[in-house]
């Protein structure tokens, strides 16, 4: 097997990446990976020697495969390329053919010339033929018939049913330039919204990289061997060069340290939540925060060898493996655009043969061909491609107004699938502020003992020290004689009396406890007389979700970076079902898959180290307040912050797929009951055009149902 990459332009959804994935599928590839995003295919085939077809084969489909090796330069487009400009294009046009609608109050009669409306509406329809009728062709050929198909089809009956009663003077009755028209610019505005999605994702991945771009504190050396601190960009850096991180400042890459020690907040790489201590030959990873110490530092990675490069290939690769999910319409087209087109044929046929006996055998064809293109009318596939838009575009209106935000339909709609819920700890069912959890004075007066604790944490800036501070606050202060902060250690007091103390970790008491699970121990006159432990604050509406998750009867799951006692503890607080803790952000990703595969499951993280998981589950769900990188990553955002909405969100998801099983339901009655009433000649095509348009006017109002509907 040989493992191929391209870079494919013109995909501009999930269905181009599902129509490619197939093609690529019945030709024997293996392994497919197809990325809207940012246009990567990867897959695995036995002979190479058959690439060229391949590239044939998926250039025929209407996208391009981009030869990488070409020298860079700047890009040329043909005009009317892209979304945007195929939509700046038609509008104007539309919109004049659509004002003879308001004849009524504005004398606009001139508009209903059928030449004049010929030509105003052959520039759309030209323009959208080469685009959903090349779509629509290609895929018929490559047996893949997608909704361009029943755009194609649609905007084709109304435009050649209007020229054929142009061409034969058959009067304003027979003007439907303006439906052909609406039709096609329409769909290039839902294109151009998920086209402006799909880009907007990209952008966001880049700009975070481009975030990630710090100013460093490179240390060099002058003709007297004497050090200089030189301000660099990091990426800038190469592997080898000395920096200088200072309190308060991000680590500005992959390091190891050489000197110094300092306590450092990983959390958003590792799931870590407490700030971890860093010594010398320690690595510290590019983003991290330095919270108290200075580092000497020498560079050990840059470019993609980093670990946070690492976390956001992984991202896209996830993405690129995730398989599109093709639309419902899309499904029911391969049946019904054939079944149509039959239809009509039999019509005409039909019609042609029983109304033989009329006196004008002009007539007789009129008719019969009259009857078949109001079949087609009828049949226009508007109320079959507005049934899931519709549904769609209200659920998600009502989910913005609720605060929350569905960065693509598909993730509306997956929601009713879900069994299991996957949770991230650190930040997302906790504040990541720190509360005491636990602690223990051992041969003294507690009152005393949290005196003395009070009056050692109080001069140290460590979180852990400050959140002890706060909680033992106190006006019966200990007057040191002596007090320090002693780096790796922690705070050391000798009292009036000589007496020493020390509040610090596990290495301080490591000789007097074998438990090193606490967080701070207390030590008098090298005698341990007390111990603290400290937690991540939970979220106050956590355990009211988790219950009521549990009772519609999913599943709910704790993945974390963090230490398993940790994990168990919030888990046992929330009532959760499943703990799977210390995991790294590619055994996240890799737990996240295995899950995905027993059962559709969904991801509600907040950290960088959660982005790939985030990526890869059925849904990937965020906080408002997470990361860049795994708002990005998540498929939908919960913008209020905390984990209220969650409940909102699956409602709506579920409720969003009933209304789009209704409309479905009507839009396959309307058709069975209206393309017979048409093919007998009992329905003209005009009030065939105007069924059509009630038939949508019912959708609407189903779907707009959504808005007051309760869904919790």
């Amino acid at each position: 097997m040989e493992t191929i990459q391209w870079k494919v332009d013109g995909m501009t959804c999930a269905n181009c990446a599902l129509a490619i994935n197939k093609y690529l599928g019945k030709q024997g590839a293996q392994n497919i990976r197809v990325n809207p995003i940012d246009g990567d295919v990867s897959f695995e085939i036995v002979e190479s020697s058959s690439t060229n077809i391949l590239k044939e084969g998926i250039n025929d489909l209407g996208y391009n495969v981009v030869d990488t090796k070409a020298p860079a330069g700047p890009q040329k487009t043909r005009l009317l390329s892209i979304q945007t400009q195929r939509l700046i294009f038609c509008l104007p046009f539309t919109l004049v053919l659509m004002l003879h609608m308001l004849e009524r109050w504005i004398p606009l009669h001139w508009l209903m010339n059928p030449w004049l409306q010929l030509v105003l509406c052959i520039p759309v329809y030209l323009v959208g033929m080469s685009f959903f009728g090349k779509s629509a062709i290609n895929s018929i050929r490559n047996r893949m018939p997608n909704m361009n198909v029943l755009v194609a089809l649609g905007a084709s009956a109304a435009f050649f049913y209007s020229l054929i009663g142009t061409l034969m003077g058959q009067g304003e009755q027979y003007l439907f330039y303006e439906t052909a028209a609406t039709i096609i610019t329409l769909v290039f505005f839902g294109n151009y919204l998920e086209d402006a999605s799909m880009q907007s994702t990209q952008r966001a991945l880049k700009a975070l990289m481009k975030s990630q771009k710090v100013m460093a504190n490179m240390i060099a050396f002058d003709e007297h061997h004497q050090e200089v601190i030189l301000p660099i960009e990091n990426t800038q850096l190469k592997v080898g060069d000395l920096v200088l991180v200072r309190s308060g400042e991000q680590v500005p890459i992959d390091c190891k340290i050489l000197w110094g020690d300092a306590h450092v907040n990983e959390s958003l790489l590792t799931g870590e939540s407490i700030p971890v201590h860093k010594v010398a030959k320690d690595n510290i990873i590019g983003g991290s925060i330095v919270e108290s110490g200075s580092l000497k530092a020498q560079v050990t990675a840059t470019g993609n060898d980093t670990v946070l490069a690492g976390i956001l290939n992984l991202v896209k690769q996830a993405q690129g493996e995730k398989p599109p999910i093709q639309h419902l319409a899309d499904k029911i087209s391969s049946i019904f655009v054939p079944l149509v087109v039959g239809i009509g044929l039999l019509t005409f046929i039909g019609n042609y043969f029983y109304l033989g006996n009329l006196p004008d055998a002009e007539k007789v064809f009129t008719h019969a061909l009259m009857r078949s293109i109001a079949v087609l009318v009828i049949a226009c596939p508007c109320a079959m491609g507005l049934a899931t838009p519709a549904a769609i575009a209200v659920g998600m209106g009502r989910a913005a107004r609720s605060g929350i935000l569905f960065r693509n339909a598909t993730s509306l709609e997956n929601f009713r699938t879900i069994t299991q819920v996957v949770f991230d700890k650190t930040g997302t069912l906790t504040t990541g502020s720190f509360v005491l959890a636990d602690h223990k004075a051992i041969n003294m007066e507690e009152k005393e003992w949290k005196s003395i604790v009070y009056s050692l944490e109080r001069y140290s800036n460590h979180p852990i020290a400050q959140c002890v501070s706060a909680a033992f606050k106190t006006k019966d202060e200990v007057r040191w004689s002596s007090i320090e902060e002693v780096k790796g250690m922690g705070m050391k007091g000798t009292d009036k009396d000589g007496n020493t103390y020390w509040a610090g970790s596990y290495k301080i008491a490591k000789d007097k406890t074998s438990e090193a699970s606490h967080n701070v121990y207390l030590l008098k006159n090298d005698a341990l007389i007390g111990w603290i432990d400290v937690q991540d604050e939970v979220r106050p509406e956590a355990k009211e979700i988790i219950a009521y998750l549990k009772g519609r009867g999913l599943k709910t799951i704790l993945l974390s970076g963090d230490r398993k006692d940790k994990c168990d503890h919030i888990a046992s607080l929330l009532g959760m079902d499943q703990v799977i803790a210390e995991q790294s952000p590619e055994e996240k990703l890799a737990t996240i898959d295995r899950l995905n595969k027993a059962t559709p499951t969904a991801m509600v993280g907040d950290g960088i180290n959660d982005a790939p998981a985030l990526a890869k589950a059925t849904i990937g769900i965020s906080l408002s307040d997470a990361s860049q990188l795994a708002i990005q990553s998540a498929q939908v955002v919960l913008m209020n912050a905390g984990l209220k909405q969650l409940p909102t969100a699956l409602g709506l998801g579920r409720h969003t797929y009933i209304t789009i099983k209704e409309n479905l339901f009507w839009a396959f009655f309307y058709n069975i009951i209206a393309i017979p009433v048409a093919a007998f000649g009992l329905l003209t095509p005009t009030l065939g055009a105007l069924v059509m348009g009630l038939s949508d006017v019912v959708l609407a109002i189903n779907s707009v149902r959504l808005f007051f509907k309760k869904v919790i």
